[in-house]
């Protein structure tokens, strides 16, 4: 499943499709399929329009971030977090050490505010290899380094460095969880992804408290053509695209008990 859904996103994502709309429009018309042709290059068109001229990417991640709301103000007390990964730049931290942060920061920055704010709290980070040659650490491995060079003693941490999906995430942090509802603990991961862990992991039984950061969208933007940052908009369209499809893949095949939780 792992390398099926690997390979399934290099071609169902956004640019990949306009290219192979575009590959078969083009041979098409070497074969004189003309109205075939047309149909395949009008597609290809429409696709790149709508992925780098509009808005249709962030209003379709906006809706995701809007569906788990954060709490205004942070809990009494934390006993613990999960934090899922894909924040790390794993294929750099390999080769270089350090702890090189991607777009997801977010994860861990919360995740070590909230830590030191609560010295007692736990973190169980859950991040393995997502790589197709799996010769990669995980962000179980560099969010060790992150967290002790801020002074968060490693007895705190328990790293979960195997799983490659979301859904082995829940499977795997499952086993390392004793008691999640008591202290309370947070759900640590993008406002984004949160829909789909949180369904998750109130699949397998266990009720965390969600904890979304890293917002990718202002919460008011509204679809209208946008020439101004094409390649800002195919990332939000790519990312909401994949999101959704996880969504949908998840409730088909009985891994969640519905599409949204």
């Amino acid at each position: 499943m792992f390398l099926f859904s690997k390979l399934f996103w290099i071609v169902a994502q956004p640019l990949s499709l306009a290219f192979l709309a575009g590959l078969l429009g083009t041979a098409c018309t070497a074969a004189r399929r003309q109205r075939v042709a047309f149909l395949f290059l009008g597609t290809a068109l429409t696709i790149l329009f709508v992925t780098l001229y509009t808005s249709a990417g962030t209003v379709a991640l906006q809706r995701l971030e809007a569906h788990v709301q954060r709490p205004e103000q942070d809990p009494a007390q934390v006993g613990c977090m999960v934090v899922l990964g894909g924040a790390f730049e794993t294929e750099v931290t390999t080769i270089r050490g350090g702890t090189d942060l991607n777009q997801a920061a977010d994860r861990f920055v919360e995740a070590l505010r909230l830590a030191l704010k609560f010295p007692q709290s736990r973190i169980l980070v859950s991040g393995g290899d997502g790589s197709f040659s799996g010769t990669y650490e995980g962000d179980a491995a560099a969010a060790r380094r992150f967290f002790t060079q801020f002074g968060i003693s490693a007895d705190r941490l328990t790293s979960e460095a195997a799983s490659r999906t979301t859904f082995e995430n829940v499977i795997n942090s499952s086993r390392l969880l004793v008691d999640p509802a008591s202290p309370r603990c947070l759900l640590i991961t993008s406002a984004f992804h949160m829909p789909r862990s949180l369904a998750l992991f109130r699949k397998a039984g266990i009720d965390l408290t969600p904890w979304p950061t890293d917002y990718r969208t202002s919460g008011n933007a509204t679809l209208r053509l946008d020439l101004t940052q094409p390649t800002l908009n195919a990332q939000q369209t790519a990312t909401a695209m994949r999101e959704w499809i996880g969504l949908l893949a998840y409730y088909l095949t009985g891994r969640t008990a519905s599409l949204l939780p």
